[in-house]
């Protein structure tokens, strides 16, 4: 009689834990599980909506065009133009002189620098 006590009680002790003794997501107050209940899953049929859906009337000329190809402004663009060069244009383009060494910014280093080649260890400490 005691040893099946005790195992019914090694069964129920498997199954109920103390309140301190369950870790983990479930622990948090704010824990709810993500299976629904039965009565949550589907409250009501998707061929039978709860309301009629409500159609306004108005002007055709007011009413917002829905369709996309009118609204996509890649339609609309100008054709790309292409221009080949030939062999001639390039040569006249080489031969033009477009800028001058004076157009460029003047460099801010004017200072030289000397570096140190009989560093030891190339400058860093062994």
């Amino acid at each position: 009689m005691s040893s099946t006590s005790k195992s019914l009680i090694q069964t129920l002790k498997r199954y109920f834990k103390k309140p301190w003794e369950i870790t983990g997501p479930q622990s948090s107050p704010e824990y709810v599980p993500s299976i629904p209940k039965a009565t949550e899953y589907r409250i009501f049929s998707p061929a039978t909506p709860q309301a009629e859906a409500i159609v306004p009337s108005s002007n055709p000329e007011t009413v917002y065009d829905i369709n996309y190809f009118s609204r996509d402004q890649r339609r609309n663009r100008p054709p790309i133009r292409r221009t080949v060069l030939k062999k001639a244009d390039v040569e006249k383009m080489m031969k033009e002189k477009t800028f001058d060494i004076n157009d460029f910014p003047k460099p801010y280093l004017t200072a030289k620098v000397e570096e140190d080649d009989n560093a030891i260890g190339g400058g860093y400490q062994k």
